[in-house]
């Protein structure tokens, strides 16, 4: 058996090594940039307009004028125009690029128009209402660095400088499988002594949001059945996460038959509650997490462990979190326990307020809390306010 803390570093010295493919923008968003990103002109390229009114020339405003004749329109998308006369002004767009000779934007709400005069009802500043060319970057700068996950935001960014492709880190070819005689299909009405399948439904949303998809298989308790679909599932998966049949029981057969299939077995066991069972293990094509099947158990090695794994392969990594212990606690095994707790900012303070539930086997607790609050083995009191790490899964 492990610790918690011998795990992580473990299974972090066993990182997968992706390849680099290219994805359209449209399909960017979740994955893990796998090139850098220079701006290819000044942001924004043009002085412009933050704001619908008029462009003038503050100098000409400054001497005393409070009134202006319109002398053309600006829009947005036109080429830049030119106030050659600075007593006059420009009607200007939000978005559009300053006249050349203007140099301020006044608000029409600071305005009043009465044909083709304006008159400025309130004080001006020089320069306001202007989005300064290359005030955001300019032209080579970096905007992103490899290893950076593509949020919306950053799908914007790529497209303005108009990356229609973008180079991302390879998904490992993943495949997630339930275990279990018990387990019936959503769509099925489970008999009196059978449940419906969970966990690889669970497993599948939580890579789905590291931007891996998996394929889901079902596997029933079979040694031989186990042997012939995992040794197939081996030749083309380069991921593999099971859940249940890891334990100690008659029919625990995934660790032999895994083992038997040329996977090494790095370790079994972690000293942890829940997920205690849990199995990992390489070849020279796999990485496979073998998790034990009650549902808080699995959902939280994904996260405690494969998600991480995952995203540091993908150069890339999961946000440290922590929170303070809103409640006393006590557990008195020498395990480390991930206490479920919802979550509350309390004053910009993360507070973490325990959730108990019906343990292990308790997933409909999980629509409750927040994420894991990680309590050290060496302890078994543990007091209010103090802070702990924290997985979350919101």
């Amino acid at each position: 058996m492990v610790s918690v803390a011998e795990a992580k570093r473990i299974i972090l010295e066993h990182l997968f090594n992706p390849s680099v493919e290219f994805v359209p923008l449209t399909s960017a968003h979740g994955r893990i940039l796998a090139e850098e990103i220079a701006a290819d002109r000044d942001l924004p390229p043009f002085h412009r307009a933050t704001m619908d009114g008029i462009a003038i020339a503050f100098d000409q405003y400054q001497t005393g004028q409070h009134r202006f004749a319109i002398g053309g329109v600006q829009a947005a998308g036109q080429p830049k125009q030119q106030l050659t006369d600075s007593a006059f002004c420009f009607e200007i767009m939000t978005g559009a690029p300053l006249p050349d000779g203007a140099d301020t934007v006044i608000p029409y709400e600071h305005l009043s128009i009465n044909e083709k005069l304006v008159t400025v009802l309130e004080a001006v500043s020089k320069g306001q209402n202007i989005h300064r060319q290359g005030s955001d970057a300019q032209k080579g700068a970096l905007l992103l660095s490899k290893g950076f996950r593509i949020s919306p935001a950053e799908v914007a960014l790529l497209a303005s400088v108009g990356k229609t492709t973008v180079a991302v880190y390879k998904n490992p070819t993943a495949a997630i499988v339930s275990t279990g005689d018990e387990l019936v299909d959503v769509g099925e009405t489970p008999l009196p002594h059978q449940i419906r399948k969970s966990n690889s439904y669970a497993l599948a949303a939580a890579l789905a949001e590291t931007g891996c998809n998996a394929r889901v298989f079902h596997l029933a308790d079979d040694k031989t059945e186990l042997e012939e679909k995992i040794k197939s599932l081996l030749e083309n998966y380069e991921l593999i996460i099971l859940s249940g049949g890891v334990s100690k029981g008659k029919f625990d057969f995934v660790p032999k038959v895994l083992e038997s299939l040329g996977v090494k077995k790095i370790f079994h066991q972690v000293s942890q509650r829940p997920g205690k069972p849990m199995w990992f293990g390489q070849s020279p094509r796999n990485t496979v997490f073998a998790l034990p099947g009650n549902p808080v158990s699995t959902f939280m090695c994904f996260h405690r462990y494969v998600k991480p794994w995952l995203l540091k392969s993908l150069r890339t990594e999961v946000l440290k979190e922590s929170a303070v212990l809103a409640t006393d606690f006590s557990f008195p095994p020498k395990l480390t326990y991930f206490l479920q707790v919802k979550i509350k900012n309390e004053s910009g303070q993360l507070m973490a307020y325990p959730a108990a539930g019906g343990g292990s086997g308790d997933f409909a607790n999980l629509k409750d809390v927040d994420g894991f609050l990680e309590l050290p083995l060496d302890r078994s009191e543990f007091n209010t306010g103090e802070t702990f790490p924290l997985i979350s899964f919101r």
